[in-house]
């Protein structure tokens, strides 16, 4: 257990077997906030980065939503999984999350694609 000027460090690391691949996502405390690290595939990296500040929904109802910035290194398409897990961690929890990482597949196909998304948002939901 890591501790930080005499405080426990939280970390949780969730780690899923897909048909075609494995996917880890694993969150950092930092303070009330969270960063998340997922990776995946056969190359992992960093293809974005996102952070999800929580705000007073729009639609006036009461609820929290956010509104997030995003970084992408050029060509890569991991925002839409980066982007789920920090924007619904953010309005679940009431904190700034910060969401970096990479899934990369060769040749991955539609069907592993709905796979990964689904199941990104299962661990979203078990945050």
């Amino acid at each position: 257990m890591e501790e930080l000027n005499g405080k426990r460090v939280r970390t949780k690391v969730i780690r899923k077997e897909l048909s075609y691949t494995k996917l880890k996502v694993e969150l950092i405390y930092v303070g009330k906030d969270i960063n998340i690290i997922m990776q995946g595939g056969n190359h992992q990296h960093i293809g974005t980065a996102v952070l999800a500040v929580p705000r007073i929904s729009l639609s006036g109802d009461g609820s929290i939503s956010c509104t997030s910035s995003v970084l992408n290194v050029t060509g890569h398409k991991d925002e839409t999984v980066c982007r789920y897990l920090a924007e619904t961690v953010a309005a679940k929890k009431n904190v700034v999350v910060t969401c970096t990482g990479g899934f990369h597949m060769d040749e991955i196909t539609e069907e592993q694609i709905h796979e990964l998304l689904k199941e990104v948002g299962t661990i979203a939901e078990e945050l």
